[in-house]
């Protein structure tokens, strides 16, 4: 008897995957920086959050690595790994492993070796120390079994959690500031300003052809809309794309803690208006990110918040 796939090609091509990691996202998780060693003995390191608990008898725990991440083939060549869980107070760590423009993640980062000499970071919550135990194949990821040799857990402190896309503690102090009036609609734009320029610098070095075909439709939808609410949501998506084309999750947590806040806002602006104005400008910031050029990029971006910035002042003193 032959069991129907129930997961077509339709099915498949109708899956919302922004969805799906959204409601994997209500599920919180630790930060773990994993490293191993390189074939020329180098430390080498990354930031996961898909750490997990698998065996007691015998000891073994797993965690998960992208396809397309530059560390896979040093991960399946090394016979160990250690597992470094992050304390509240490490959130730096997190972000400079996570970084795709950091050469040299150990620069500056106490660690002693271990475990058949891997790294292990000080000041972590808890540390396992693994042989590879097996790994599997598993979509568009690697799934890495180890056995622990060595572990420890003698710092008594709370763990970085990552939850619903976003550091817990960073998504709440910006939300609480919104709520109590200090975080206004400039203080806003200028954390804006600042984050899509880094991200905005990293997606020149990091981002794909298929990255910058995306920021690419986004921007004749923006041109095809006629009403300023479709085109304000259109543009939220175009940094959207823009950071997903930096490929570093870290900051994807602080621009979409923004994006939140700038949704209340732009719900609560009698003043919104469609800004033609600014598709040129987006053009520009595009062009400059496929020829990998960051500093005429960023330019252009710091250009964008500049006429959003007077667009909006001639909007308040057309309303009062």
């Amino acid at each position: 008897m032959t069991i129907p796939n129930l997961a077509s090609t339709e099915t498949q091509n109708a899956f919302d995957v922004r969805a799906f990691r959204s409601a994997l996202g209500s599920f919180p998780t630790g930060v773990a920086i994993i490293t191993t060693t390189g074939p020329d003995g180098n430390p080498i390191g990354l930031t996961c959050n898909s750490f997990s608990s698998v065996s007691l008898e015998p000891p073994l725990v797993s965690w998960g690595l992208r396809l397309a991440s530059k560390s896979l083939e040093a991960f399946r060549q090394s016979g160990a790994f250690a597992i470094n869980v992050l304390a509240e107070d490490q959130k730096e760590l997190s972000a400079r492993f996570a970084s795709g423009a950091i050469a040299d993640k150990f620069e500056g980062v106490a660690w002693t070796p271990g475990h058949r000499g891997l790294p292990v970071i000080a000041g972590s919550v808890a540390t396992f120390e693994c042989d590879k135990f097996a790994e599997h194949l598993a979509g568009d990821h690697v799934l890495f079994l180890g056995q622990v040799a060595k572990f420890d857990h003698g710092r008594q402190e709370a763990s970085l959690v990552f939850y619903k896309g976003a550091y817990m503690m960073l998504a709440q102090s910006l939300r609480e500031l919104a709520a109590s009036g200090q975080l206004d609609s400039f203080h806003l734009d200028e954390a804006r300003r600042l984050i899509n320029c880094m991200l905005l610098r990293l997606a020149c070095q990091n981002g794909a052809t298929d990255d910058f075909d995306a920021i690419e439709r986004n921007i004749a939808e923006i041109e095809n809309y006629p009403d300023a609410a479709h085109r304000a949501e259109a543009s939220i998506e175009f940094f959207r794309l823009v950071t997903k084309a930096a490929h570093n999750d870290v900051l994807v947590v602080v621009a979409e803690t923004l994006t939140t806040l700038l949704r209340h806002v732009l719900r609560t602006d009698s003043t919104l208006r469609a800004r033609p104005e600014l598709v040129p400008v987006r053009r520009k910031i595009l062009t400059h990110m496929r020829e990998r050029d960051p500093d005429a990029a960023e330019a252009e971006m710091s250009n964008y918040f500049d006429q959003l910035r007077r667009g909006a002042a001639a909007a308040q003193e057309a309303s009062a």
